[in-house]
């Protein structure tokens, strides 16, 4: 029985770290994929819209 319970641990720790480690990359390749398009277009940066001023500011990773 002990057995049973440290492979479940083990198993969603595992589950957790993969879970990560994929939203890790997502992000990372978002970033990446905005750069290469920056670079394309000759800007310095993503301009967003604030809600509460209304004013645009440049984006923030």
């Amino acid at each position: 029985m002990p057995q049973l319970i440290f492979f479940i641990v083990v198993g969603a720790v595992a589950y957790y770290g993969y879970r990560t480690f994929i939203k890790e990359a997502d992000r990372v390749t978002a970033k990446v994929r905005r750069t290469e398009k920056q670079a394309a277009n000759g800007t310095m940066g993503t301009l967003v819209k604030d809600p509460k001023t209304g004013e645009y500011r440049l984006a923030k990773d």
